[in-house]
């Protein structure tokens, strides 16, 4: 009702009205009976092509994109939880092409406030126990009850404030990762190499399976865990844009979605990137998180 008011009074106050409402792709938003009952006619957008969108509209003189699309979870067009993908393309014509390896969430969107649930699904998913987390979930996540999969990276970074003590339960979406990089110390940090091979989809995929005992092992310092974390991301990420390079020639990047609100790794990727050959592109105007999603799908849908 809050939503309908809102659109009612917004209409009103700029003396426009709607024709064509856009909405994300995902079935289980709240504002689908709204969009529903307005009988308006509806276009639907993925998530991080709308993310990898809003980050071209602001620099129209680059033609092609390696754009990578970092953040909590959105739909992917597989139906799984995406969050951390790499596309080639342009609005309009992105192409997923590089990821991290996919990992089973217990409970679903409770991870997001809960970071020991994405603990605990890197532990199964390897074939570790998780002593912390209870065996009734553990038995649901084997029989894929309300576990769906995802590639998030946000979700990477809950897990790791999780295994190295930072933060277990969040009051907030991002707290775990807000203060795994609070404590970073970089000066002690190193990366952690990871693993990059195409999956039977052609998809190059990132395997965050040797993080694990670093994140574990309670003879490092905190701070030196966290900072090994967020450099080993920042080279991956290096390491699928160069493979994505060898491949279509492509040599501008573009970071987007709320992962990259994460100052520590932004400027890491950014340094290893520009290093490596590549133009880095940043939003200088709009958000790099969801707050510049709606623009991002008036760009996708223009380009349709």
């Amino acid at each position: 009702d809050t939503l309908a008011q809102v659109a009612a009074d917004l209409q009103r106050l700029y003396q426009v009205q709607a024709k064509k409402l856009l909405i994300d792709r995902h079935p289980g938003y709240g504002y689908r009976r709204y969009a529903r009952d307005s009988g308006l006619p509806l276009t639907e957008i993925w998530h991080h092509h709308a993310h990898a969108s809003a980050l071209a509209s602001e620099f129209p003189e680059v033609k092609e994109w390696i754009a990578f699309a970092w953040d909590g979870v959105g739909l992917g067009e597989d139906r799984t939880l995406w969050g951390g993908e790499a596309f080639t393309g342009a609005p309009g014509r992105w192409q997923r092409a590089a990821s991290f390896r996919p990992f089973r969430l217990p409970g679903g969107d409770k991870a997001g406030r809960e970071p020991w649930r994405a603990a605990a699904a890197l532990l199964w998913e390897s074939g570790q126990s998780a002593p912390f987390a209870p065996e009734p979930l553990q038995r649901a996540w084997s029989q894929g009850i309300n576990s769906p999969a995802s590639s998030s990276v946000g979700r990477l970074f809950d897990a790791a404030a999780a295994l190295s003590g930072v933060c277990t339960h969040a009051s907030f979406e991002g707290e775990g990762p807000m203060r795994l990089e609070a404590i970073a110390d970089v000066a002690a940090g190193d990366a952690v190499a990871l693993p990059l091979e195409r999956d039977p989809a052609g998809i190059w995929r990132s395997d965050w399976a040797p993080l694990l005992p670093m994140l574990t092992d309670i003879a490092r310092p905190q701070a030196t865990r966290a900072a090994n974390f967020h450099l080993s991301l920042a080279q991956a990420l290096v390491e699928q844009a160069r493979q994505l390079r060898a491949q279509t020639g492509i040599r501008s990047v573009g970071l987007s979605g709320g992962v990259f609100q994460n100052r520590l790794l932004a400027e890491s990727a950014i340094d290893r990137l520009r290093a490596a050959g590549f133009a880095v592109h940043l939003p200088q105007r709009l958000p790099v998180n969801d707050a510049g999603l709606s623009f991002g799908q008036a760009i996708e849908f223009l380009h349709a």
